[in-house]
């Protein structure tokens, strides 16, 4: 079988985030780690190989700095990697992102993708159904357990209240939720051999497309930090007193009554 999971370098959210002058976020000091849904997705394509043989591509697109992220999957257990990177790409939308995937996809043979259910930094959860309608394959989001039988693909996926069971067949598109599995940590061999397994990069030449075929069509003026929440307020007196004088702050001030 053969495997492609593409993931993601994102900044560790966990981390403090500071904004510069422009209101983008200040890449100087910041942790950059493997998006944390993705790494479902690396463990899935790890686990179906295991089961069903073949090997596992993993993709990204970023700058040099998105190796550390494909060696740390290459040491969990990924076979080789494909990096697409061009200063175009920087400021590239979800949309052409997609483009991009789908024609460094085209050159790899493959019967299922997998990538994260959602990236934690922007959020927008378009990269992976963008690509499946471009490759023309079906999609299942935000799934918690797979099964592939032969070319039978049955997905259970998390919906509101509750989770839907779907069957499709090979190729698919899957998105990866939490609770998938268990990622599992790269072992100091598996870390040994990563540095030897291939990773071939990319630019947008390579793929036969230009600056100009991914001009964005939506574009982030600035980020904005949330209001920072102000310190709790005790109220004194006794406990009528002090319910009264509640309610009224909270009708006066907070005006939430």
């Amino acid at each position: 079988m053969n495997i492609i999971v593409y993931i993601k370098q994102t900044f560790d959210t966990e981390a403090k985030i500071v904004l510069d002058a422009n209101g983008k976020i200040d890449a100087n000091g910041v942790n950059l780690i493997i998006n944390p849904y993705d790494e479902f997705a690396i463990e899935e394509g790890i686990r179906l190989k295991e089961k069903l043989g073949g090997e596992v591509t993993v993709i990204s697109m970023g700058g040099a700095n998105a190796q550390t992220a494909i060696r740390t999957a290459l040491a969990m257990g990924a076979d080789k990697a494909v990096l697409v990177s061009d200063p175009a790409l920087e400021n590239c939308d979800e949309w052409h992102n997609a483009e991009v995937l789908a024609k460094a996809v085209s050159q790899i043979p493959y019967d299922i993708i997998i990538a994260g259910r959602i990236a934690i930094d922007d959020g927008a959860s378009q990269i992976a159904v963008r690509l499946a309608e471009i490759l023309n394959v079906p999609s299942i989001s935000s799934v918690l357990k797979l099964d592939v039988t032969g070319t039978q693909v049955t997905a259970t996926r998390e919906i509101d209240g509750g989770t839907e069971v779907i069957e499709t067949s090979l190729p698919v598109v899957i998105t990866a939720q939490k609770g998938l599995n268990d990622p599992r940590y790269p072992s100091v061999a598996g870390i040994m051999k990563a540095k030897k397994k291939p990773l071939q990069t990319l630019t947008l030449a390579d793929l036969g497309m230009s600056a100009g075929d991914i001009a964005p069509k939506m574009n982030v003026d600035k980020y904005d930090l949330p209001t920072a929440r102000q310190g709790g307020r005790k109220i004194p007196g006794e406990a009528a007193q002090a319910a009264q004088e509640l309610a009224r702050l909270l009708r006066e001030e907070a005006k939430v009554l």
